[in-house]
């Protein structure tokens, strides 16, 4: 299923209240994402549940997973009513074909020191790099975009309101996703860097030194 965005797709993650997650689309996110993996920033199924009812329409949502079985990451998605679920980590390719079936958008972490990883059938997109290492993340889009044919890709790991317009110009990404780099601390969010980071990506995908040609890929 086709992804939705005017321009680049801006995904803000680690969301763990509705107020962040409302702030986030007002200014112009396309979607949030929630951790249902055991981390700093994780958030509970009935939490997520209602800041997604809340959400205004054709806001997307995210729910990330990490180690998680494929039943589940199906029923939570299905239950909530999520846009998109992204997979963290290891998962066999019948795993990920289960969850593809069953879900409208899946996206796929690339794994740490995987430099060309084909498009699993099914999968909307890919985001890399694994590592929140913000050095990680030119190198991985360099070694990724020499590697193979291009695939849409949403950069993440190691995002703030800085590098993001180094990349948005240089790399013919989808899209961008940020969790700490907005954060005055782990799953809250920081207004002004909130704002400094979708106005930034915004410009620069507006002032781009690459073309982007999003029609050539089956999203």
């Amino acid at each position: 299923m086709r992804l939705t965005a005017e321009g680049l797709y801006i995904k803000i993650s680690g969301i763990t209240s509705e107020e962040d997650a409302l702030f986030s689309i007002g200014l112009g996110a396309s979607a949030v994402g929630f951790d249902f993996a055991l981390t700093p920033r994780q958030i509970s199924v009935s939490a997520a549940h209602d800041i997604v009812r809340r959400l205004p329409q054709g806001a997307g949502s995210v729910g990330v997973f990490r180690n998680e079985l494929p039943q589940r990451i199906v029923e939570i998605a299905n239950t909530i009513g999520l846009t998109a679920v992204q997979i963290d980590g290891p998962i066999t390719s019948d795993e990920l074909s289960y969850v593809c079936e069953r879900v409208n958008t899946v996206l796929r972490m690339v794994p740490d020191g995987t430099e060309r990883l084909g498009m699993p059938n099914g999968v909307a997109c890919l985001v890399l790099p694994e590592s929140d290492e913000p050095e990680a993340l030119v190198d991985s889009l360099e070694l990724f975009m020499e590697s193979g044919p291009r695939v849409p890709l949403i950069a993440s790991g190691g995002l703030n309101a800085t590098n993001v317009v180094d990349v948005v110009q240089n790399f013919p990404v989808f899209g961008v996703d940020v969790r700490a780099g907005v954060e005055s601390a782990p799953g809250v969010k920081d207004p002004v860097m909130l704002g400094e980071f979708i106005a930034n990506a915004r410009w620069a995908y507006d002032n781009a030194y690459v073309e982007r040609h999003f029609d050539e890929w089956t999203l």
